[in-house]
C-alpha cells in the first residue's frame, strides 16, 4: 500500500505562481515513477507531468511545457509541481499518482498507474 499526500492548492490570479507538493509512503522512493495529472468535472483525468525514479528524467504534456517544472527529492520522498504563468484553464483538482513499472510509452495513461492520492484544488481567477 503506497499513500501519496498532495498540497500546496489554492487560488491563484491569471499569470501566477504555485508549487504543489506530494509526500509519498512509497520505499524505496527513488524507484517509482511520479505523475501530476488534472482533472474539472466532467471531464477525463488529463496528464501533466511524469518524473522517472531512476533517472529522473521529466516528461510533460504540450499544455504545460515552459510554464511547469516537476521535481523530485528522494531524500524526503516528495515530488513537487511548480506552476508559473497559470491560466484560467489550469483550473482543476491535481492528483498525484504512483508506479513502480512503467514503461516510458505509458507514462501519461493514468490508468497506468497503481496508487493515486486525493487530490487538490487549484484555482485560476482574477
Amino acid at each position: 500500500q503506497v499513500e501519496l499526500v498532495e498540497s500546496g492548492g489554492g487560488l491563484v490570479p491569471p499569470g501566477g505562481s504555485l508549487r504543489l507538493s506530494c509526500e509519498a509512503s512509497a520505499r524505496p522512493f527513488r524507484t517509482y515513477t511520479m505523475g501530476w495529472f488534472r482533472q474539472t468535472p466532467g471531464s477525463e483525468r488529463e496528464f501533466v507531468a511524469a518524473i522517472k525514479g531512476s533517472s529522473s528524467s521529466t516528461y510533460y504534456a504540450n499544455s504545460v511545457k515552459g510554464r511547469f517544472t516537476m521535481s523530485r527529492d528522494n531524500a524526503k520522498n516528495t515530488v513537487y509541481l511548480q506552476m508559473n504563468s497559470l491560466k484560467p484553464e489550469d483550473t482543476a483538482v491535481y492528483y498525484c499518482a504512483a508506479d513502480r513499472h512503467l514503461i516510458t510509452s505509458s507514462i501519461g495513461l493514468p490508468n497506468q498507474y497503481d496508487w493515486w492520492g486525493q487530490g487538490t484544488q487549484v484555482t485560476v481567477s482574477s
